[in-house]
């Protein structure tokens, strides 16, 4: 496209813009959350900073208990690291001998469930909320998340809301996943995509004949 071309477009987009008197504002956008909603997160808050993150990093079980105070769903062999943030711990939900890992973000406005044996390693951020854009205010707008059984997210990666990465699935690190990803594949990209499946080898170990 020329550059008369394009001005010719950006002009006539500003045009249909003015005529229509439609602007971004967020100058008044009340929060949709309740006030029990912010008063239990800062609680939670309080307990994450004195209770949950300063403590060594073996003290599972005390993690545990704690986020179970506040409406968590934590299998008894489930794995929450204390670098770990919860932004609402009713709405997580892990399965047997998943886990949490250092620094990653769970930004669980919306549901997030971690199915057995899955990880979610450092650093990732698992978030299920965003706004919409069409939307003038920016209204917030929510999905779960679901990291199925057996599967791994990598160190540094990205999951949008809505998304189910399927039993047994890799995504590879620093990857970014808006799509939900089909089971035993191993994906990486931004956007991620499923390149080859995951296949596990035998662990059985023949002994000296």
């Amino acid at each position: 496209m020329s550059e008369a071309n394009e001005r010719r477009v950006l002009d006539e987009g500003a045009l249909v813009t003015s005529e229509r008197r439609i602007v971004v504002d967020v100058t008044d956008c009340p929060s949709e959350h309740s006030f029990a909603n912010k008063l239990a997160r800062a609680l939670w808050g309080i307990v994450w900073m004195t209770l949950f993150r300063a403590s060594p990093k073996i003290c599972h079980s005390w993690r545990r208990f704690l986020l179970r105070l506040f409406g968590a769903q934590i299998a008894r062999t489930a794995y929450v690291y204390p670098s770990c943030r919860i932004w609402a711990p009713w709405n997580l939900k892990m399965g047997d001998y998943s886990c949490l890992s250092h620094h990653v973000d769970c930004y669980c406005v919306n549901e997030v469930r971690i199915g057995a044996h899955a990880t979610v390693s450092q650093y990732s951020y698992l978030c299920t909320a965003s706004h919409d854009e069409s939307d003038p205010g920016m209204k917030l707008i929510t999905a779960p998340i679901t990291i199925a059984d057996q599967a791994w997210i990598s160190a540094d990666v990205f999951v949008g809301p809505g998304v189910t990465v399927g039993e047994g699935t890799v995504v590879g690190a620093r990857s970014s996943v808006f799509k939900s990803l089909p089971p035993w594949q191993i994906c990486y990209g931004s956007p991620a995509r499923a390149v080859r499946q995951r296949i596990l080898r035998n662990s059985a170990h023949e002994g000296p004949s």
